[in-house]
């Protein structure tokens, strides 16, 4: 092989004009260009996104139990990215009675109901009390704070997406209902996750093309009131036509739950980016390319689906 021409640096630009990518500055620079103006690797989110949804929907309609071990799996992360967070922050989290509680609650609240959600959540509480009280470390009450918080924050929220499908009956094997009739509240569950997903996908579209005016420039700069706007009309969009074909609702039904899974979305959103700034992080973590963390993912399900859960009981028509 022979030697580069001495006129011509070896890591300079290419006889094409295009960046050389042996060049440090010039991949960094890619990697610049395919992060959107709202932060993320459009590409990589997208493709994330969509696999996760995709998942989640074949667990709703073909094995509701595959539903609930994605949710597990999702809270769990969820529970030891925010321990982690704290404990590198310099608050020591009980994580064995934490993650104990992470498990067990979702799975109450899909095997037993509401009460039994309740119940686990009350010993999940109480066993992180009585596990700091026998290690007697030294700011044990900032400790049990930090575990309650977790515990009501993750997976206790989480409950609420399992809920609908308690009193849902399973279809046999790995297969659609008898019928091809859907329980409500499977269908219920779908439209509160599509309403998440509008939400997201038409708050970043507009918020990135002409987001100008931010909602909370102190806690997420980024997040505008233009994107606000466009994730209400978006998911009105959705919620008319899932509340109208999924449902058989009427459509003003849709309107109100949009309106609410925006507002709750929004919420979660912004109560995460609160505490990743108080603890001084951008990401809970990285195992999911675009978007940063599970908890990333998660923020706006966890206010959506409890606040999805009441609008159901609480308005007439089901």
């Amino acid at each position: 092989m022979s030697a580069p021409h001495p006129e011509v640096p070896a890591s300079g630009p290419s006889a094409q004009g295009g960046p050389d990518l042996g060049d440090p500055r010039a991949r960094k620079a890619l990697r610049a260009a395919r992060v959107s103006r709202a932060g993320r690797n459009l590409p990589a989110a997208v493709a994330v996104g969509l696999v996760l949804l995709a998942a989640l929907l074949a667990g709703l309609f073909l094995w509701p139990l595959g539903f609930l071990l994605i949710a597990l799996t999702a809270v769990l992360l969820g529970s030891w990215e925010v321990s982690r967070a704290l404990e590198a922050h310099g608050t020591h989290v009980p994580i064995v009675p934490v993650m104990a509680a992470t498990f067990a609650i979702p799975v109450a609240a899909y095997f037993g109901g509401q009460e039994a959600q309740l119940f686990t959540l009350v010993l999940g509480c109480a066993a992180v009390l009585l596990w700091q009280s026998l290690e007697h470390l030294e700011g044990a009450a900032k400790s049990v704070f930090a575990g309650v918080f977790v515990i009501l924050w993750v997976p206790f929220l989480v409950g609420y997406a399992v809920l609908p499908l308690h009193d849902a009956p399973v279809p046999p094997g790995f297969g659609l209902w008898p019928g091809g009739v859907v329980p409500a509240g499977t269908l219920q569950l779908v439209l509160t996750l599509l309403l998440v997903v509008a939400n997201d996908t038409f708050g970043y579209i507009v918020g990135a093309s002409i987001g100008k005016h931010p909602m909370a420039p102190k806690i997420s700069p980024k997040k505008s009131w233009e994107g606000f706007a466009g994730s209400a009309a978006g998911a009105i969009v959705v919620g008319v036509l899932g509340a109208v074909l999924l449902l058989g609702r009427p459509w003003w039904f849709g309107v109100v739950l949009a309106v609410v899974m925006v507002a709750a979305s929004t919420a979660g959103d912004l109560a995460e980016s609160m505490v990743k700034r108080e603890l001084g992080i951008k990401d809970m973590s990285s195992i999911l390319p675009g978007h940063g963390g599970m908890m990333d993912r998660l923020d706006s399900i966890l206010f959506a689906t409890p606040a999805a859960y009441l609008v159901f009981a609480l308005v007439p028509g089901s």
